[in-house]
């Protein structure tokens, strides 16, 4: 099956693989529908549990690939790696500050970035979407990393980082609509938010593929890019928000679980 995947488009690929992550996160802002409120045991084990495939997935869907790769093309194996890393978190850091957002739990007027006007409600939207944008385009640089490899289970490591990316949106799409829901929105208000925090992926997964099949010598630097911009996300929110009130043993059980599924999915398939 993965051999036929193959040969398809990878820029097609990537986009599909992105609709479905969008999809996931759709699905769990649809929680909304069924309920107003959310358990602090199971909210901060939804978010352990996407910092968890997150930090997995940098790893070894991308770090490791990166090093790799750059072995085989006669590279010092380390540089694409630590340089894509870094300049993954520096990007990161720079839209940060850059673009208007509020953390889950803060109040209006500890929002970050530029000041605005901008709705609690937008501002707190705006924090999901953001580090939806590593995740679309790790699964985009996935894609078109596979094009190139020689290898036969590229595509198929493909396919698991894209099954752990939106296995994690599930709880994300809950712990956005959820929240707003709470705040007093209507429920297809909260929904809409919720889903419309994913819609970047499948943007941000084409210009990734894009990127990487346009300019060949810049693979393992993508791939590290993305790793980077990832960890980055998985410490200044994920992480932070799965710790608030006094049930943080929840937090890390679910990235123990998180990082587990997503290792034993990029191992076997890929």
């Amino acid at each position: 099956m993965f051999e036929k995947l193959a040969q398809y488009d990878p820029i097609l690929l990537a986009f599909l693989a992105n609709m479905f992550t969008w999809f996931m996160t759709a699905t769990g802002a649809a929680m909304v529908f069924f309920f107003k409120s959310i358990n602090q045991k199971v909210f901060n084990a939804m978010l352990g549990f996407a910092a968890g495939v997150m930090i997995a997935a940098s790893f070894w869907s991308l770090l490791a690939p990166s090093i790799e790769m750059a072995k085989s093309n006669g590279q010092v194996p380390w540089v694409p790696a630590l340089i894509g890393f870094l300049l993954g978190g520096a990007f990161l850091l720079l839209i940060d500050h850059l673009l208007p957002h509020l953390h889950l739990g803060l109040d209006r007027n500890e929002a970050e970035g530029i000041p605005t006007n901008w709705r609690r409600s937008v501002l707190l939207v705006l924090s999901i979407t953001m580090h939806n944008i590593p995740e679309g385009l790790a699964v985009g640089v996935a894609f078109g990393a596979a094009f190139h490899s020689a290898e036969t289970g590229a595509i198929a490591g493909a396919m698991a980082l894209a099954f752990g990316i939106g296995l994690q949106n599930l709880p994300e799409g809950a712990a956005i609509s959820i929240p707003l829901r709470r705040e007093g929105l209507s429920r297809w208000k909260a929904f809409n938010y919720g889903q419309l925090s994913g819609a970047v992926e499948p943007i941000a997964g084409v210009l990734g593929a894009l990127l990487v099949l346009k300019v060949v010598p810049l693979l393992p630097y993508a791939l590290a890019f993305a790793a980077g911009a990832m960890i980055y996300v998985v410490v200044e929110e994920l992480i932070p928000e799965a710790q608030r009130g006094n049930e943080t043993d929840w937090s890390s059980i679910g990235v123990m679980l998180g990082f587990a599924a997503m290792m034993l999915l990029d191992v076997a398939l890929g």
